[in-house]
C-alpha cells in the first residue's frame, strides 16, 4: 500500500510545492541564521533560514520569520514546513527553539511513516545548525551558557554509516531517543545502513551499537526448512509483492519500477519515473524494494538495479 500521510502533511506539502503564499518555502535573504542537514547525494538535504528582531542582549532575540529550502520527498517538505510553522507561533528566542525536537514535528505533522521519520530528523538538525550560526554572528557563547549542541558532540566521532554520513555519537544518541531496537528501526528513523548496508553487522556497527545499548537479543530457534517453489512461483510472487505492495509506494513520489530478469535468488529491476533521476535511487532499491520483497517472499532475494 502506499505511504499513509495525515491531511495536515498532504496540505503543507501541496502548499509549498504549488507556491501557495502560506508555504516557507524559499530562501531568506540576510538571514541571521542558516544551517544545512543531510546531502543531494543522500536523497534528502535541507537548508534552514531564520531572521531574528533583535534586542539589546542577543540572547533575547526573538524569531520573528523562518524558510526553507528542501531537496526531498513529501515528508520531508512538509517536515520543513511543519518546523517553521512551529517556530513562528511559538516566538522562540533562537535558543528557546533548540528545545523543537523532531517527536513535536512528527505531532504536528498528526504523524508521519515510520520509514519517514528521519525527514523529521533532517528539520531538527538543520534548525540546530542554523542557531549555531545565529550564536555566531551576534556572539553568543552557548556553552558559557550552559547550552550543548548535539552537533559539537558529534565532531571528531568515528563515521559508522559512510554512505548517509552518520557518526557513532550520532547513532548512539538516536537509538535511546527514537527508542530504536533493531536495523531496520535505525533504517526508518536515520536511513543508516540503508543504502549499501556494510555498516549493518561490521565490527562497530549498527547492530553491535544496539547490543550495545539494549543487549544481545537471543537468536530465534531454527525454523524447518521451507518447501522450495519453482521459479515460476517465485516470479509471481515476486510481481505480486511489486504490483501490490511496491509500486504503489513509489507512485506517491511519481515514481515506479519494472523488473527485468529474475535469476535464483537475483532480483534485476529497472526504476522508472522520477525515480530513475532520484539521487536517492540506491535507497530506494535497497530499503523499499529489497526490504518487501525479503520480507513477503523470501529473505535470501537480493535486488539488483539496472
Amino acid at each position: 500500500m502506499a505511504w499513509q500521510y495525515s491531511d495536515k502533511t498532504k496540505i503543507l506539502f501541496m502548499n509549498a510545492v504549488n507556491g501557495n503564499e502560506k508555504s516557507h518555502f524559499g530562501e531568506l535573504p540576510d538571514a541571521d541564521g542558516v544551517g544545512e542537514h543531510g546531502s543531494i547525494a543522500c536523497g534528502d538535504a535541507m537548508r534552514f533560514y531564520f531572521k531574528v528582531k533583535k534586542a539589546d542582549n542577543p540572547v533575547d532575540d526573538k524569531i520573528i520569520a523562518a524558510k526553507y529550502s528542501t531537496f526531498g520527498c513529501t515528508s520531508a517538505i512538509a517536515s520543513s514546513e511543519a518546523l517553521c510553522e512551529i517556530i513562528e507561533k511559538g516566538e522562540y528566542t533562537p535558543i528557546e527553539a533548540l528545545k523543537i525536537r523532531n517527536e513535536d514535528i512528527v505531532q504536528f505533522l498528526e504523524g508521519l511513516p515510520s520509514q519517514k521519520i528521519h525527514c523529521s530528523v533532517m528539520g531538527a538538525e538543520a534548525l540546530e545548525a542554523a542557531v549555531a550560526d545565529w550564536a555566531q554572528k551576534r556572539g553568543v557563547d552557548l556553552e558559557a551558557l550552559g547550552v550543548h549542541l548535539q552537533s559539537k558532540e558529534d565532531e571528531g566521532s568515528r563515521l559508522v554509516c559512510t554512505c548517509f554520513n552518520i557518526t557513532e555519537a550520532e547513532l548512539k544518541r538516536r537509538i535511546v531517543e527514537l527508542n530504536l531496537h533493531t536495523i531496520d528501526d535505525v533504517i526508518g528513523a536515520l536511513k543508516a545502513g540503508g543504502a549499501c548496508g556494510a555498516c549493518q553487522h561490521a565490527p562497530g556497527g549498527i547492530q553491535d551499537l544496539l547490543d550495545e545499548r539494549w543487549g544481545v537479543q537471543e537468536s530465534l530457534p531454527e525454523t524447518a526448512e521451507k518447501p522450495k517453489i519453482s521459479p515460476f512461483q517465485l516470479s509471481k510472487q515476486i510481481q505480486t509483492v511489486i504490483d501490490e505492495d511496491i509500486r504503489p509506494m513509489l507512485a506517491d513520489d511519481n515514481g515506479d519500477v519494472e523488473i527485468v530478469d529474475i535469476k535464483e535468488n537475483l532480483v534485476y529491476v529497472e526504476l522508472t519515473g522520477a525515480c530513475a533521476t532520484c539521487p536517492g535511487a540506491s535507497g530506494t532499491v535497497q530499503y523499499v524494494i529489497e526490504k518487501k520483497l525479503r520480507e513477503k517472499v523470501d529473505d535470501a532475494l537480493r535486488v539488483i538495479p539496472v
